[in-house]
Protein backbone atom coordinates (compact mmCIF):
# COMPACT_ATOMS: atom_id res chain seq x y z
CA UNK A 1 0.00 0.00 0.00
CA UNK A 2 2.84 2.15 0.88
CA UNK A 3 4.71 1.60 -2.34
CA UNK A 4 1.00 2.07 -4.14
CA UNK A 5 0.85 5.80 -2.47
CA UNK A 6 4.23 6.58 -3.27
CA UNK A 7 3.81 6.17 -6.95
CA UNK A 8 0.34 8.02 -7.05
CA UNK A 9 2.37 11.10 -5.19
CA UNK A 10 5.23 10.51 -7.99
CA UNK A 11 2.30 11.21 -10.88
CA UNK A 12 1.10 14.20 -9.18
CA UNK A 13 4.80 15.56 -8.77
CA UNK A 14 6.63 14.50 -11.89
CA UNK A 15 5.58 17.67 -13.88
CA UNK A 16 6.63 20.40 -11.08
CA UNK A 17 9.23 22.22 -12.19
CA UNK A 18 12.33 23.05 -9.16
CA UNK A 19 12.86 21.48 -5.83
CA UNK A 20 9.57 20.51 -4.79
CA UNK A 21 9.43 17.54 -7.13
CA UNK A 22 11.11 15.46 -4.75
CA UNK A 23 10.57 17.63 -1.39
CA UNK A 24 7.18 17.03 -1.55
CA UNK A 25 7.87 13.08 -1.89
CA UNK A 26 10.36 12.72 0.80
CA UNK A 27 8.01 15.27 3.15
CA UNK A 28 5.00 12.69 3.13
CA UNK A 29 7.58 9.54 3.78
CA UNK A 30 8.48 11.38 7.04
CA UNK A 31 4.66 12.05 8.62
CA UNK A 32 4.18 8.02 7.66
CA UNK A 33 7.59 7.75 9.66
CA UNK A 34 5.87 9.65 12.34
CA UNK A 35 2.67 7.41 12.32
CA UNK A 36 4.31 4.02 12.26
CA UNK A 37 6.24 5.71 15.92
CA UNK A 38 2.81 6.64 17.25
CA UNK A 39 1.57 2.92 16.31
CA UNK A 40 4.37 1.17 18.20
CA UNK A 41 3.02 3.24 21.38
CA UNK A 42 0.01 1.37 21.01
CA UNK A 43 0.87 -1.73 20.13
CA UNK A 44 -0.16 -4.91 22.17
CA UNK A 45 2.43 -7.19 23.05
CA UNK A 46 2.50 -10.66 21.93
CA UNK A 47 1.84 -13.79 24.65
CA UNK A 48 4.69 -15.44 23.92
CA UNK A 49 6.70 -11.83 24.83
CA UNK A 50 4.37 -11.71 27.84
CA UNK A 51 4.86 -15.05 29.05
CA UNK A 52 9.39 -14.35 28.89
CA UNK A 53 8.35 -11.21 30.71
CA UNK A 54 6.57 -13.34 33.66
CA UNK A 55 3.55 -11.74 32.97
CA UNK A 56 1.08 -14.64 32.65
CA UNK A 57 -2.35 -12.75 33.23
CA UNK A 58 -1.21 -10.22 30.27
CA UNK A 59 -0.13 -12.67 28.36
CA UNK A 60 -3.55 -14.73 29.00
CA UNK A 61 -5.60 -11.35 28.02
CA UNK A 62 -3.62 -10.67 24.34
CA UNK A 63 -3.55 -14.51 23.75
CA UNK A 64 -7.50 -13.80 24.41
CA UNK A 65 -7.87 -10.87 22.23
CA UNK A 66 -5.83 -12.79 19.15
CA UNK A 67 -7.88 -15.80 19.20
CA UNK A 68 -11.07 -14.02 19.96
CA UNK A 69 -11.79 -15.92 22.99
CA UNK A 70 -12.99 -16.08 26.11
CA UNK A 71 -9.93 -15.60 28.83
CA UNK A 72 -11.42 -18.96 30.56
CA UNK A 73 -12.10 -20.90 27.49
CA UNK A 74 -10.57 -24.61 27.70
CA UNK A 75 -8.56 -23.93 24.22
CA UNK A 76 -7.09 -20.81 25.02
CA UNK A 77 -6.11 -22.07 28.52
CA UNK A 78 -4.56 -24.94 27.07
CA UNK A 79 -2.23 -22.80 24.35
CA UNK A 80 -1.15 -20.79 27.04
CA UNK A 81 0.17 -23.58 29.14
CA UNK A 82 1.57 -24.83 26.06
CA UNK A 83 3.49 -21.27 25.62
CA UNK A 84 4.50 -21.23 29.12
CA UNK A 85 5.58 -24.86 29.97
CA UNK A 86 7.78 -24.30 26.64
CA UNK A 87 9.29 -21.12 28.04
CA UNK A 88 10.45 -22.83 31.04
CA UNK A 89 12.01 -25.26 28.98
CA UNK A 90 13.98 -23.22 26.72
CA UNK A 91 15.11 -21.13 30.14
CA UNK A 92 16.30 -24.05 31.58
CA UNK A 93 18.88 -24.47 28.73
CA UNK A 94 20.32 -21.66 29.35
CA UNK A 95 20.95 -18.02 28.12
CA UNK A 96 20.52 -17.23 24.93
CA UNK A 97 24.04 -15.90 22.60
CA UNK A 98 24.26 -15.09 18.76
CA UNK A 99 26.90 -18.04 19.54
CA UNK A 100 23.76 -20.23 20.05
CA UNK A 101 21.46 -19.21 16.82
CA UNK A 102 24.25 -21.21 14.71
CA UNK A 103 25.82 -23.76 16.80
CA UNK A 104 22.42 -24.19 18.85
CA UNK A 105 20.02 -27.01 18.67
CA UNK A 106 18.05 -28.39 17.30
CA UNK A 107 19.62 -27.65 13.87
CA UNK A 108 19.91 -23.77 14.90
CA UNK A 109 22.33 -23.14 12.16
CA UNK A 110 20.23 -24.77 9.64
CA UNK A 111 17.46 -22.54 10.69
CA UNK A 112 19.53 -18.90 10.74
CA UNK A 113 20.75 -20.68 7.27
CA UNK A 114 17.33 -20.57 5.61
CA UNK A 115 15.80 -17.31 7.31
CA UNK A 116 19.10 -15.69 5.92
CA UNK A 117 18.51 -17.28 2.57
CA UNK A 118 15.35 -16.00 2.25
CA UNK A 119 15.65 -12.87 2.34
CA UNK A 120 18.44 -12.40 0.21
CA UNK A 121 16.93 -14.22 -2.27
CA UNK A 122 13.65 -12.44 -1.79
CA UNK A 123 16.03 -9.30 -2.87
CA UNK A 124 17.88 -11.22 -5.82
CA UNK A 125 14.26 -12.05 -7.28
CA UNK A 126 15.10 -8.40 -8.43
CA UNK A 127 11.57 -7.03 -6.84
CA UNK A 128 14.04 -3.90 -6.00
CA UNK A 129 14.85 -3.15 -9.26
CA UNK A 130 11.33 -2.90 -10.68
CA UNK A 131 9.96 -0.57 -7.52
CA UNK A 132 13.34 1.15 -7.22
CA UNK A 133 14.13 1.96 -11.09
CA UNK A 134 11.09 0.91 -12.93
CA UNK A 135 10.03 4.68 -13.95
CA UNK A 136 13.71 5.29 -14.96
CA UNK A 137 13.96 1.73 -16.86
CA UNK A 138 10.69 2.21 -18.64
CA UNK A 139 11.60 5.50 -20.00
CA UNK A 140 15.15 4.29 -21.09
CA UNK A 141 13.49 1.50 -22.68
CA UNK A 142 11.60 3.70 -24.37
CA UNK A 143 8.27 2.41 -23.13
CA UNK A 144 5.24 5.28 -23.02
CA UNK A 145 4.06 6.71 -19.89
CA UNK A 146 6.51 5.50 -17.74
CA UNK A 147 4.63 6.92 -14.00
CA UNK A 148 1.29 5.65 -15.61
CA UNK A 149 2.60 2.09 -16.20
CA UNK A 150 4.45 2.16 -12.99
CA UNK A 151 1.38 2.90 -11.07
CA UNK A 152 -0.16 -0.03 -12.77
CA UNK A 153 2.52 -2.58 -11.40
CA UNK A 154 1.63 -1.29 -7.78
CA UNK A 155 -2.01 -1.54 -8.16
CA UNK A 156 -1.28 -5.36 -9.18
CA UNK A 157 1.75 -5.61 -6.42
CA UNK A 158 -0.97 -4.56 -3.67
CA UNK A 159 -4.15 -6.61 -4.84
CA UNK A 160 -2.10 -9.59 -5.61
CA UNK A 161 -1.14 -9.81 -1.94
CA UNK A 162 -4.69 -10.85 -1.41
CA UNK A 163 -4.48 -14.74 -2.99
CA UNK A 164 -1.25 -15.49 -1.21
CA UNK A 165 -3.01 -14.86 2.13
CA UNK A 166 -5.70 -16.74 1.02
CA UNK A 167 -4.21 -20.04 0.21
CA UNK A 168 -0.63 -19.49 2.56
CA UNK A 169 -2.26 -22.36 4.84
CA UNK A 170 -4.00 -24.75 2.31
CA UNK A 171 -1.23 -25.03 0.06
CA UNK A 172 1.31 -24.48 2.59
CA UNK A 173 4.63 -21.92 2.73
CA UNK A 174 7.19 -24.40 0.68
CA UNK A 175 4.37 -24.78 -2.73
CA UNK A 176 3.40 -21.52 -2.60
CA UNK A 177 6.96 -20.38 -2.21
CA UNK A 178 8.01 -22.63 -5.25
CA UNK A 179 5.22 -21.92 -7.31
CA UNK A 180 5.57 -18.15 -6.79
CA UNK A 181 9.68 -18.84 -7.80
CA UNK A 182 8.87 -20.69 -10.59
CA UNK A 183 6.21 -17.81 -12.07
CA UNK A 184 8.79 -15.34 -11.75
CA UNK A 185 11.82 -17.33 -13.42
CA UNK A 186 9.76 -17.84 -16.56
CA UNK A 187 8.53 -14.21 -16.67
CA UNK A 188 11.82 -12.62 -16.56
CA UNK A 189 13.39 -15.31 -18.41
CA UNK A 190 10.84 -14.83 -21.55
CA UNK A 191 11.52 -11.00 -21.23
CA UNK A 192 15.38 -11.22 -21.35
CA UNK A 193 15.17 -13.80 -24.15
CA UNK A 194 12.96 -11.90 -26.46
CA UNK A 195 14.83 -8.49 -25.71
CA UNK A 196 18.01 -10.18 -26.94
CA UNK A 197 16.90 -12.20 -29.85
CA UNK A 198 14.66 -9.12 -31.27
CA UNK A 199 17.34 -6.63 -30.80
CA UNK A 200 16.51 -3.28 -31.70
CA UNK A 201 13.91 -4.05 -34.35
CA UNK A 202 10.23 -4.32 -33.37
CA UNK A 203 10.28 -2.03 -30.23
CA UNK A 204 7.12 -1.75 -29.99
CA UNK A 205 6.13 -5.28 -29.33
CA UNK A 206 9.03 -5.63 -27.13
CA UNK A 207 8.20 -3.07 -25.08
CA UNK A 208 4.45 -4.72 -24.65
CA UNK A 209 6.25 -8.22 -23.75
CA UNK A 210 7.95 -6.40 -21.48
CA UNK A 211 4.60 -4.67 -19.40
CA UNK A 212 3.08 -7.74 -19.49
CA UNK A 213 5.66 -9.60 -18.46
CA UNK A 214 7.08 -7.56 -15.53
CA UNK A 215 3.10 -7.22 -14.73
CA UNK A 216 2.88 -11.36 -14.00
CA UNK A 217 6.30 -11.19 -12.11
CA UNK A 218 4.73 -8.79 -9.71
CA UNK A 219 1.71 -10.93 -9.37
CA UNK A 220 3.37 -13.82 -8.79
CA UNK A 221 5.87 -11.76 -6.18
CA UNK A 222 3.11 -10.34 -4.36
CA UNK A 223 1.08 -13.53 -4.10
CA UNK A 224 4.18 -15.37 -2.53
CA UNK A 225 8.04 -14.25 -1.76
CA UNK A 226 6.88 -10.74 -1.12
CA UNK A 227 4.43 -11.69 2.35
CA UNK A 228 5.56 -15.29 2.67
CA UNK A 229 9.29 -15.33 3.20
CA UNK A 230 8.30 -12.73 6.24
CA UNK A 231 5.82 -15.61 7.36
CA UNK A 232 8.63 -18.45 7.30
CA UNK A 233 11.49 -16.50 8.78
CA UNK A 234 8.61 -15.50 12.13
CA UNK A 235 7.88 -19.33 12.50
CA UNK A 236 11.15 -21.24 12.03
CA UNK A 237 12.97 -19.78 15.20
CA UNK A 238 12.44 -20.92 19.03
CA UNK A 239 11.32 -18.13 21.16
CA UNK A 240 14.73 -18.48 23.47
CA UNK A 241 16.69 -17.19 19.79
CA UNK A 242 13.89 -15.97 17.99
CA UNK A 243 14.82 -11.78 18.66
CA UNK A 244 18.46 -12.39 17.75
CA UNK A 245 17.71 -15.07 14.98
CA UNK A 246 15.24 -12.50 13.24
CA UNK A 247 17.98 -9.53 13.48
CA UNK A 248 19.94 -11.26 11.77
CA UNK A 249 17.25 -12.71 8.81
CA UNK A 250 16.35 -8.93 8.59
CA UNK A 251 19.95 -7.12 8.17
CA UNK A 252 20.72 -9.64 5.27
CA UNK A 253 17.21 -8.76 3.73
CA UNK A 254 18.63 -4.77 3.72
CA UNK A 255 22.29 -5.78 3.10
CA UNK A 256 21.19 -7.26 -0.50
CA UNK A 257 18.54 -4.25 -0.42
CA UNK A 258 21.72 -1.58 -0.71
CA UNK A 259 23.10 -3.76 -2.70
CA UNK A 260 21.14 -4.44 -5.41
CA UNK A 261 20.01 -0.72 -4.59
CA UNK A 262 23.94 0.48 -5.09
CA UNK A 263 25.04 -1.45 -8.24
CA UNK A 264 21.36 -1.84 -10.28
CA UNK A 265 23.01 2.11 -12.32
CA UNK A 266 25.97 0.60 -12.63
CA UNK A 267 24.34 -2.52 -14.52
CA UNK A 268 21.45 -0.70 -16.81
CA UNK A 269 23.02 2.63 -17.45
CA UNK A 270 21.25 3.47 -20.87
CA UNK A 271 23.56 6.49 -21.63
CA UNK A 272 26.74 4.63 -20.56
CA UNK A 273 27.65 7.69 -18.34
CA UNK A 274 30.23 5.89 -16.02
CA UNK A 275 33.05 3.60 -17.72
CA UNK A 276 32.43 1.01 -14.90
CA UNK A 277 29.03 0.29 -16.12
CA UNK A 278 26.85 -1.09 -18.46
CA UNK A 279 23.70 -1.17 -20.28
CA UNK A 280 22.57 -4.53 -19.94
CA UNK A 281 18.77 -3.41 -20.72
CA UNK A 282 16.30 -6.00 -20.41
CA UNK A 283 18.94 -8.61 -20.31
CA UNK A 284 19.38 -8.17 -16.77
CA UNK A 285 16.35 -9.82 -16.48
CA UNK A 286 18.63 -13.24 -16.91
CA UNK A 287 20.39 -11.97 -13.61
CA UNK A 288 17.45 -11.91 -11.50
CA UNK A 289 15.65 -14.90 -13.63
CA UNK A 290 18.74 -16.97 -12.82
CA UNK A 291 18.54 -16.36 -9.00
CA UNK A 292 14.54 -17.57 -9.50
CA UNK A 293 15.52 -20.56 -10.27
CA UNK A 294 18.59 -20.80 -7.03
CA UNK A 295 15.41 -19.46 -5.02
CA UNK A 296 13.58 -22.61 -6.13
CA UNK A 297 16.43 -25.12 -5.29
CA UNK A 298 16.93 -23.34 -2.07
CA UNK A 299 13.51 -23.94 -0.89
CA UNK A 300 12.86 -27.08 -1.71
CA UNK A 301 16.35 -27.93 0.23
CA UNK A 302 16.15 -25.49 2.96
CA UNK A 303 12.68 -24.56 3.79
CA UNK A 304 10.82 -27.01 6.12
CA UNK A 305 7.12 -26.83 5.82
CA UNK A 306 5.44 -24.80 9.20
CA UNK A 307 1.90 -24.60 8.16
CA UNK A 308 -0.61 -25.86 10.46
CA UNK A 309 1.70 -26.66 13.74
CA UNK A 310 2.26 -24.58 16.43
CA UNK A 311 5.76 -22.61 17.20
CA UNK A 312 6.38 -24.85 19.76
CA UNK A 313 6.00 -27.89 17.53
CA UNK A 314 8.43 -26.70 15.23
CA UNK A 315 11.29 -27.57 17.15
CA UNK A 316 10.68 -31.31 17.16
CA UNK A 317 9.92 -31.62 13.82
CA UNK A 318 14.00 -29.80 13.07
CA UNK A 319 14.85 -32.72 15.16
CA UNK A 320 12.89 -35.82 13.44
CA UNK A 321 12.67 -34.73 10.08
CA UNK A 322 15.85 -34.77 8.30
CA UNK A 323 15.21 -33.49 4.61
CA UNK A 324 13.36 -29.96 4.05
CA UNK A 325 11.26 -32.22 1.20
CA UNK A 326 9.87 -34.64 4.09
CA UNK A 327 8.63 -31.53 6.51
CA UNK A 328 5.29 -32.10 4.65
CA UNK A 329 4.21 -35.62 6.12
CA UNK A 330 5.32 -34.68 9.50
CA UNK A 331 2.68 -35.14 12.33
CA UNK A 332 3.69 -33.72 15.77
CA UNK A 333 3.18 -36.28 18.41
CA UNK A 334 4.15 -34.37 21.73
CA UNK A 335 3.53 -30.68 23.30
CA UNK A 336 5.93 -29.71 26.58
CA UNK A 337 2.71 -29.38 28.03
CA UNK A 338 2.31 -32.82 27.66
CA UNK A 339 6.08 -33.49 28.67
CA UNK A 340 5.46 -31.66 31.95
CA UNK A 341 1.72 -34.18 32.60
CA UNK A 342 3.79 -37.39 32.14
CA UNK A 343 6.28 -35.58 34.53
CA UNK A 344 9.51 -34.91 32.27
CA UNK A 345 11.34 -31.83 34.05
CA UNK A 346 11.66 -28.57 32.63
CA UNK A 347 14.87 -29.34 31.00
CA UNK A 348 13.69 -32.43 29.13
CA UNK A 349 14.30 -34.92 31.54
CA UNK A 350 12.05 -38.13 31.49
CA UNK A 351 10.85 -39.38 34.55
CA UNK A 352 11.88 -42.58 36.25
CA UNK A 353 10.37 -45.55 35.14
CA UNK A 354 7.59 -46.44 37.30
CA UNK A 355 6.70 -43.05 37.19
CA UNK A 356 6.01 -43.49 33.17
CA UNK A 357 4.49 -47.00 34.30
CA UNK A 358 1.96 -45.22 36.73
CA UNK A 359 -1.16 -43.98 34.33
CA UNK A 360 -1.43 -46.88 32.60
CA UNK A 361 -0.85 -49.57 35.56
CA UNK A 362 -3.79 -47.27 37.32
CA UNK A 363 -5.88 -47.59 34.39
CA UNK A 364 -5.38 -51.55 35.04
CA UNK A 365 -6.25 -51.21 37.98
CA UNK A 366 -9.22 -49.06 37.81
CA UNK A 367 -10.65 -51.57 35.45
CA UNK A 368 -10.39 -54.91 37.57
CA UNK A 369 -11.71 -52.91 39.84
CA UNK A 370 -15.16 -52.46 37.85
CA UNK A 371 -15.21 -55.87 36.73
CA UNK A 372 -15.90 -57.00 39.89
CA UNK A 373 -18.30 -54.81 41.20
CA UNK A 374 -20.47 -53.98 37.80
CA UNK A 375 -22.46 -56.33 36.09
CA UNK A 376 -21.75 -58.00 32.80
CA UNK A 377 -23.55 -54.72 30.60
CA UNK A 378 -20.97 -52.49 32.40
CA UNK A 379 -18.01 -54.36 32.13
CA UNK A 380 -18.33 -53.85 28.77
CA UNK A 381 -18.08 -50.32 28.69
CA UNK A 382 -15.53 -50.06 31.15
CA UNK A 383 -13.57 -52.99 29.87
CA UNK A 384 -13.76 -50.55 26.36
CA UNK A 385 -12.89 -47.21 27.95
CA UNK A 386 -10.15 -48.31 29.64
CA UNK A 387 -8.39 -50.09 26.63
CA UNK A 388 -8.91 -47.73 24.46
CA UNK A 389 -7.12 -45.29 27.11
CA UNK A 390 -4.27 -47.72 27.96
CA UNK A 391 -4.22 -47.94 24.17
CA UNK A 392 -3.59 -43.91 23.59
CA UNK A 393 -1.39 -44.10 26.73
CA UNK A 394 0.91 -46.70 25.43
CA UNK A 395 1.42 -44.61 22.21
CA UNK A 396 1.99 -41.71 23.54
CA UNK A 397 4.94 -42.92 25.85
CA UNK A 398 6.18 -45.06 22.73
CA UNK A 399 6.19 -41.53 20.60
CA UNK A 400 7.89 -39.78 23.53
CA UNK A 401 10.51 -42.71 23.80
CA UNK A 402 11.76 -41.41 20.01
CA UNK A 403 12.56 -37.90 21.07
CA UNK A 404 15.98 -37.15 21.93
CA UNK A 405 15.78 -34.14 24.45
CA UNK A 406 19.68 -33.88 25.15
CA UNK A 407 20.10 -30.82 23.41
Amino acid sequence: MGLLIASIVNILTSNIDGAAAYRIPMGLQLSWACVLALGLLVLPETPRYLIKRGHKEAAALSLSRLRRLDITHPALVEELAEIEANHEYELALGPDTYKDIIFGHPHLGRRTLTGCGLQMLQQLTGVNFIMYYGTTFFIGAGVPDPFKISLIIQVINTVSTLPGLMVVESWGRRRLLIIGAIGMAICQLLIAAYATANGGDDLQTQNQILIIFVAIYIFFFAASWGPVVWVVTSEIYPLKVRAKSMSVSTASNWLLNFGIAFGTPFLVDPKGGSSDSTNLGSRVFFVWGAFCIVAIAFVWCMVYETSKISLEQIDEMYERVDHAWNSRRFEPSWSFQQMRDFGFSDSGIPPTEPQLELQPSRSSSSAETSQSDTGASSNAGTSTTTATTNSQDDKMLAQLGHVDFSY
